[in-house]
């Protein structure tokens, strides 16, 4: 039996679009790495950000994160006008990086975590429950009228973890201790 080896991967707009609709208070991302404490393998956060000419309020999170154990895979936004309405809205979809980075890293884990309610995602968490026979743990809510995590998602997922729920043992604190935590890097095999 494999000795249990845990990746955690977040769609950081899923998880804000939650967060917000539940009015949740934010998240300390090192008591996630705790509360899979002595597991984690590695620990990916992915977001869309506009170019670094422009401001963001991601910008110090994203930093925050890069310093305390997370990989941050990030892409610039794109901006387009909608041919209808003239309106111009923002693109930054990562669900192709959330899907190789999970594919890539699924032979070195035995469980996976999986922050999205997105149901694009059930046919990757099925393929790695059948291929590698890997445990797979969604972070969403039902608790959010509708709800934000797709039924087809929640079902495929061997454990479902409320947001709700979670939030009680990682929101941030006003007397936050830092403590280091250890999260044993994943290199490439080919020296990337």
């Amino acid at each position: 039996m494999r000795t249990k080896s845990t990746c955690i991967f977040i769609d950081g707009s899923n998880l804000y679009a939650t967060m917000k609709a539940l009015g949740l208070p934010p998240i300390d991302y090192k008591k996630i790495l705790q509360y899979f404490e002595g597991t984690v393998h590695k620990a990916l956060y992915f977001t869309a950000l506009p170019p670094k000419d422009e401001q963001s309020s991601l910008r110090p999170m994203i930093d925050y994160l890069e310093f305390n154990g997370w990989t941050v895979i990030q892409k610039v936004t794109k901006s387009f006008t909608d041919s209808v309405t003239k309106e111009v809205k923002v693109k930054g979809n990562m669900d192709v990086e959330i899907t190789t980075m999970v594919l890539e890293l699924a032979p070195y884990c035995t469980d996976v975590v999986l922050f999205t309610g997105d149901g694009d995602f059930r046919f990757l968490v099925e393929t790695i429950q059948r291929r590698w026979g890997i445990k797979v743990t969604v972070v969403s809510s039902i608790k959010t009228r509708p709800a934000m995590i797709a039924d087809e998602l929640r079902r495929q997922a061997d454990t479902f973890i409320d947001l709700v729920d979670l939030s009680k043992e990682v929101k941030q604190s006003a007397t936050a201790v830092d403590t280091a935590t250890k999260v044993r890097r994943f290199k490439f095999l080919e020296g990337g």
